[in-house]
């Protein structure tokens, strides 16, 4: 079989399927529009499965280019989830795969009932997939089970690295982007919507079924795609559509939390910052300083700690969404509070990572969005018990900023990073009467412009609220290459 890798990248996405197809005999060619140079990491790894390959198959590189003969010679495409379905590329492909679809398919045919926990949104679906891990592992050791947990998708793990462990008593919880949702949609002609169809097993069975999904906040994102609202929560829509009346669904009380659950043919579990009414399922919080509860076909119980480890009201909502579905799961109430009370958050996610001359610096580089960089003021600045300097801007998605604007007033001062967002950014700071330092082209400048503004007691956090396009390879690279400068600057 010959097939073409539409994207080698540097997450493991890419890489895991060619690794996958490798084993499988493929005849392989990989295309890519980055690079040697840049693709050298992930090239290494796949060289390196080429000579541990019993098949001895060699490997075809078309770097820095496409070529539209190798898309209608191929028998499979594996698309990376970035690439935009308009390609010109992929319209001329006969089966287009990717490799959630690949793993999606390998464990229905060959491992069987696995629990598998999905979980998608705008902000908040890595703290609530990572915590949802975090837990399943945590009970697994507590009730001696003998099955693993496993955390794979748009967190940049690819599950095809954990598919050949998996058995029948594991758990595996999968992040999924609306780009990733919406590629299970069909094989060919993805971007027509009148030519979509949900793509199904063998046995006629949505290819992604779920025994629990979960949505976490939405909010506008992606709209340079998909053009409107409607046509990026279509694709978040998939996660529940192969549902059925013995899984859950879960969502917040919002409205289109509440389009979620109406439409889901799954058990419906609210999320909700405010109390629920008597005989509906699910969670809240009584303020912003309680505990939350859940109720599920009984009494109330405790899930969430008024002070988990990871601040901010926005990840308690998160916690509380993972909580119901864990409870949905069947785990105790007990346990689900002992796991979500000890989760200590994720990298790149407000997290603390450097202590310097009594400033704390946070990481915040997954804040892709101007409400959650907003959020993250909010989470940080405590109510103006500390002072925050703000780490902002990049590159604009055709988003509106003034989310961030109305927040800004929080922060002690905001340090741009340069890009197209920063520029309009800038503006409407301007219009508001809120100063700015930047837009810096460098982290070296917007670092040192941070440090000669903080004070003992204040935070500095990079929260950009923009796409990373332009000065870093992806929001995890920008993250990374934030904590290396402030440590190397802070001291």
């Amino acid at each position: 079989m010959k097939v073409l890798i539409m994207g080698l990248g540097l997450h493991g996405g890419g890489l895991e399927s060619a690794k996958h197809l490798l084993r499988q005999g493929a005849e392989l060619t990989v295309t890519d529009l980055r690079d040697e140079q840049t693709l050298a990491p992930t090239i290494r790894q796949l060289e390196a499965a080429c000579e541990i390959n019993t098949k001895k198959t060699a490997i075809r590189y078309v770097l820095g280019k496409h070529e539209i003969a190798d898309f209608k010679n191929a028998d499979m495409v594996i698309k990376n989830p970035g690439v935009h379905p308009d390609s010109p590329f992929l319209q001329v492909a006969k089966n287009i795969e990717t490799d959630i679809s690949l793993f999606l398919a390998a464990m229905g045919t060959t491992i069987g009932e696995v629990r598998l926990t999905a979980v998608t949104g705008t902000k908040g679906k890595s703290s609530t997939a990572s915590a949802l891990h975090w837990v399943l592992t945590h009970a697994k050791k507590k009730m001696k089970d003998s099955g693993q947990a496993y955390l794979g998708g748009n967190i940049t793990v690819s599950p095809l690295v954990f598919l050949d462990d998996l058995s029948e008593s594991d758990d595996v919880v999968l992040e999924l982007s609306s780009f990733q949702l919406g590629d299970l949609r069909a094989t060919t002609g993805w971007h027509a919507a009148r030519r979509r169809r949900d793509r199904h097993t063998a046995g006629g069975k949505m290819l992604l079924k779920p025994k629990a999904a979960v949505l976490t906040a939405i909010m506008e994102d992606h709209l340079d795609r998909y053009g409107s609202m409607e046509n990026y929560i279509n694709d978040k829509r998939v996660i529940y559509q192969g549902q059925d009346s013995g899984d859950l669904t879960v969502a917040g009380d919002d409205s289109w939390g509440k389009s979620f659950l109406s439409e889901s043919k799954a058990q419906p579990l609210v999320y909700s910052s405010a109390g629920l009414p008597d005989g509906v399922c699910g969670g809240w919080f009584n303020n912003h300083d309680s505990p939350g509860f859940a109720r599920i076909n009984g009494a109330a119980v405790e899930i969430v700690p008024a002070q988990p480890l990871v601040p901010g009201r926005h990840q308690k909502q998160n916690l509380l969404a993972a909580g119901l579905a864990l409870l949905g799961l069947g785990l105790p109430h007990e346990i689900v509070w002992e796991g979500i009370a000890s989760y200590p958050g994720i990298a790149h996610r407000l997290e603390h990572f450097h202590k310097a001359k009594g400033i704390d610096f946070y990481n915040d580089s997954a804040a892709t969005i101007p409400q959650a960089a907003a959020a993250a003021l909010e989470a940080l600045s405590d109510e103006g018990k500390r002072q925050v300097v703000l780490v902002t801007g990049g590159t604009d998605k055709n988003l509106d900023f003034s989310p961030l604007v109305a927040a800004a007033g929080k922060a002690k001062a905001i340090i741009l990073l340069a890009g197209s967002g920063s520029e309009k950014l800038r503006t409407l700071l301007t219009g508001a009467h809120i100063g700015c330092h930047g837009p810096f082209d460098s982290l070296d400048k917007a670092v040192t412009a941070a440090l000669e503004t903080a004070a003992p007691g204040d935070c500095v956090v990079l929260s950009p609220g923009c796409a990373s396009f332009g000065m870093f390879l992806n929001e995890f690279d920008r993250g990374n290459r934030w904590k290396e400068m402030v440590r190397r600057l802070a001291g």
